[in-house]
This record gives structure tokens, C-alpha cells and sequence, in this order.
């Protein structure tokens, strides 16, 4: 089987600096890399785009954009579309933000989200830049995410032309959801980016770190893989992990796992 859609996102290995996880990706024949705005810049962005420019590699997402509920959202997200363009990223990841402090009126943070894309969409366009709507599972809903279904996202991304805003499919945020399937269905083009680690139980104390790689927990990772292709979706397939016990390993070691589980139970 063949990695020619894998990308290895760089969270994946949070130690492993950029420049060893570039040459990690090229000496295992890894064609694509999920970059972070963060590490990205402590590297310096153009030195960021010329290590991975250099390596040969296709930056495949650049995480991330949104928290729309924060003061400095507007200039804060267009310095991201700006560092996407730079990267040489298709795909800007936003993830919308919670309520606002002190608010508990969630569908006012979703049309807060809506409207802010609507304000973002044409200086993306002008970059070559989608603007990628990413659900997080309702657990995050009050501090990190709104958009707590695909259906949300898409409801938001419908408003706007594919080219210009889509939607991740996430694997850990979305496998619950009864409805995903069809939503896959319905989302088609739109889908800018899918996403593979797996849902592992019980939950760590800090379930934002609960994933593991493919195939070490309970999701149906070939199944949504097949439904995102059934929808037209044949664009790369980006491993992207958060968890202390991962982070712990080596970078390489984690990129062979990562592969490993890629070729067993995503393709």
C-alpha cells in the first residue's frame, strides 16, 4: 500500500523540532507535512517555508485560525491566512473558539462565528487560501470550539463558494455523531482536509490529549476514510495526534507508528 496521500501532522510530534521532523518525513517517503503556526514561527517563518519548500514536501494544512470570541480575532486570523500563504498551505484550519467570557448564549457565538468568516472569506481569496471549518466534539463546545458538528460547519460553509470556505473531517471529533455519514455525503467538494488518530478510553485528565494513532482505539477510521473518497474527497490524509504518552516517544518512532497504523487501518 502506498503513502502517496499520507501527510504526517506535526503535532503528531510536538518535541521533534522542524527541521528533524522534515527530514524524518523524507527519509520514510512521506510526501506531506500539517504545519502549526506556533513552532512555525519560533523556526522563522520563511526559514519554515524554505526548509519544507526545500525538502520536496506539500504542506497540506496550517493550523490554526478562529477563536472568534477573542478581542484581537480579526488581525489574529488575517496574520493567519498571511503565514498560510507564506508556508505554501492550501488550507487554513479555523477552529472557531467558545462562548465568550461571562455569555451562555451559544447560537450567538455561532452566528459570531458565521459572520467573522464572512469578514475573513475575500482576504482569504486574495491570499489562494480555504478557510477550513473544523467541529470539535461537543465536550470543547464552552471554551474551544461552538461548531460542534459537521452539519454546523457545513451550515456555515454552504453560505460561501467551495474554493473559499470547507470543512474538516476530523476522525476524533466527528466518529460519534449518527449523522456524519451523511454529512460526508452532503459536505462533497467541501471537504478541505481529513483527519485520522483514534479514541482511546478511559479519557486522560486532560481529554484534549485523549487521541492515540490509528488503530490503538475504537473508531472506524477505513470507514470514514472510504466515505470522505465516496464524496469525491481523494486529497491527502493527515495523521495529527495530542497525547502526553506520544509526545514521550521518540519522533521517529512515532512517525513509523504513525505510518504503521496509517497503512493498516486507514487505506
Amino acid at each position: 500500500m502506498s503513502l502517496e496521500r499520507f501527510s504526517f501532522n506535526q503535532a503528531t510530534a510536538q518535541h521533534w523540532p522542524l527541521p528533524e521532523v522534515v527530514a524524518g518525513c523524507v527519509a520514510a517517503g512521506v510526501p506531506g507535512i500539517g504545519l502549526w503556526r506556533e513552532p512555525a514561527a519560533e523556526h522563522g517563518l520563511a526559514r519554515s517555508a524554505k526548509l519544507v519548500r526545500d525538502a520536496g514536501l506539500t504542506v497540506t494544512s496550517l493550523c490554526r485560525g478562529g477563536f472568534f470570541q477573542a478581542d484581537d480575532w480579526r488581525a489574529e486570523n488575517l496574520r493567519a491566512i498571511e503565514e498560510a500563504a507564506a508556508l505554501g498551505a492550501p488550507e487554513l484550519v479555523l477552529v472557531s473558539g467558545g462562548l465568550p467570557a461571562g455569555s451562555r448564549d451559544v447560537d450567538g457565538a455561532r452566528r459570531r462565528v458565521a459572520d467573522a468568516i464572512g469578514e475573513l472569506a475575500p482576504h482569504a481569496t486574495a491570499a489562494g487560501v480555504r478557510l477550513a471549518i473544523e467541529p470539535l466534539h461537543p465536550m470543547f463546545c464552552a471554551d474551544r470550539c461552538v461548531i460542534a458538528t459537521l452539519g454546523q460547519a457545513l451550515d456555515i460553509a454552504e453560505r460561501f463558494d467551495p474554493a473559499v470556505v470547507g470543512v474538516v473531517v476530523d476522525a476524533y471529533h466527528v466518529w460519534w455523531d449518527d449523522t456524519v455519514y451523511a454529512q460526508i455525503e452532503r459536505a462533497g467538494s467541501r471537504i478541505a482536509a481529513f483527519q485520522v488518530c483514534d479514541w482511546v478510553t478511559p479519557l486522560p485528565e486532560g481529554v484534549l490529549l485523549g487521541r492515540a494513532l490509528p488503530g490503538d482505539g475504537c473508531i472506524e477510521l477505513r470507514r470514514l476514510r472510504e466515505a470522505v473518497d465516496a464524496a469525491g474527497y481523494l486529497g491527502p490524509i493527515e495523521v495529527e495526534v495530542f497525547s502526553a504518552e506520544v509526545w514521550a516517544r521518540p519522533g521517529a518512532e512515532v512517525l513509523d507508528a504513525a505510518i504503521a497504523g496509517y497503512l493498516h487501518h486507514v487505506v
